[in-house]
């Protein structure tokens, strides 16, 4: 009993529209996810069918009075909305139900701001929260008394809440011009992977479908990794070396989530630009997933809307050891695998190098055999397939293939 004191009471409290069963679902259990990954405990949850939401308490006046008498029965500090609600939402619900009353984006902000790890993690973070408060302002008075402490309150917290406007919009310039610092330091870093021929891959991906597993199989990188969601916020760029001895770049991403908050797109852009200018995307799937289509179909679109829908990619699907029957593979090319078994990373490691191949240039070439120096560049930066030493010219006959724009392959 005393272990239940440790978690904050949450009531989660939801809409299901016509023809919506399965999404409602989904969305519904994943909402509770997200609850106990901000460290709280799912005590109740309240669902109603309707053609559309109520305009003044989304649930209408007698879902609202269940809604107060259950909080007060199960002494629950919170109640958090599946969907979005809008500052006279907010104040309607608080006039009835004695709790902080919140909704799934404050959520995905608050883990969020637990998760960040950087300077700029942190800052992106903290953007995204006073773009949300800033125009709910007027509607946090009734909530700021029972605000406290808690989810919905990191980051920013309680003290910038009550802050006026126009502080807060200080704020959010001063936080962009820093961020736009450390985008330029990351920009001359791009730069140099970019001019030194290394290719670049970017692990793409719903929220906890492997990722940062995968990024430390592939490079020993020891990252943090856990099965909840949004375990990594910052990006991180780490070598690998495939089969042939081509080293590449793998740079691992904040995971995609339904409904993502559109303030966090905004605010995480310059993290994704990491990937946006990679060669080729590695998008991690997890196939145990009950609603894997609904995770395909996310990354998707947003991949659609960042600008990054024609990279060139690569669909990994994962946690094989958790299936019962063969994958559902929808998207192609594709490879299956456990990312904690050796032999399906070794197989994943080829399966790379053949996508990474269709997007290179042939070349053959003489190496002079004092030039041993190009001889370790060619079998680092291209895919090197062939050498032969040639004795009676004293050079190395080389053959693969490289990126185009290398200065091995001719215009």
């Amino acid at each position: 009993m005393e272990q239940e004191q440790t978690y904050e009471k949450v009531i989660i409290v939801g809409i299901e529209k016509q023809n919506e069963e399965d999404a409602f679902r989904y969305s519904f259990d994943e909402l509770e996810q997200l609850v106990e990954n901000a460290g709280g405990k799912v005590v109740a949850k309240l669902s109603q069918k309707r053609e559309r939401i109520d305009h003044k308490t989304v649930i209408g006046k007698g879902k609202v009075n269940e809604l107060k008498h259950l909080a007060d029965e199960l002494e629950a500090q919170t109640i958090v909305f599946n969907q979005e609600l809008s500052p006279s939402h907010v104040r309607n619900i608080q006039e009835e139900v004695d709790a902080k009353v919140i909704d799934r984006i404050q959520v995905i902000l608050d883990i969020f701001a637990l998760r960040a790890q950087s300077k700029e993690g942190r800052l992106q973070v903290e953007l995204a929260q006073l773009s949300y408060i800033l125009p709910r302002l007027a509607g946090q008075g009734e909530n700021m008394s029972r605000l406290g402490a808690g989810i919905g309150t990191r980051g920013p917290g309680e003290t910038k809440l009550e802050t006026d406007r126009r502080h807060i919009q200080r704020q959010m310039t001063e936080i962009r011009k820093e961020l736009k610092k450390i985008a330029a330091h990351r920009e001359r870093s791009r730069e140099q992977r970019k001019n030194s021929n290394v290719f670049q891959i970017g692990l793409i991906g719903y929220t906890n479908a492997g990722k940062s597993t995968l990024l430390n199989q592939l490079t020993q990188a020891e990252t943090y990794e856990k099965d909840q969601l949004f375990a990594t916020l910052d990006p991180l760029t780490r070598k690998s070396e495939l089969p042939s001895g081509m080293q590449i770049t793998l740079t691992d991403t904040v995971g995609f989530i339904q409904e993502l908050p559109t303030q966090l797109i905004e605010a995480f852009k310059s993290t994704l630009e990491e990937s946006k200018h990679v060669d080729m995307l590695l998008h991690v799937v997890d196939a145990s997933a009950e609603n894997i289509k609904a995770h395909e179909e996310t990354v998707m679109e947003l991949l659609d809307e960042l600008g990054m829908n024609l990279i060139p990619m690569l669909t990994v699907y994962n946690k094989k050891d958790l299936l019962e029957s063969p994958a559902r593979t929808s998207l192609f090319p594709n490879c299956t695998i456990s990312a904690r078994d050796p032999e399906d990373i070794e197989m994943l490691r080829h399966a790379i190098e053949k996508e990474i191949k269709k997007q290179m240039v042939h070349y053959q070439l003489s190496i002079p055999s004092e030039r041993g120096d190009w001889l370790v560049e060619l079998r680092q930066n291209t895919l090197l397939e062939r050498q032969l030493f040639d004795e009676d010219n004293q050079v190395y006959a080389v053959e693969g293939y490289a990126k185009k724009g290398s200065r091995w392959v001719q215009d």
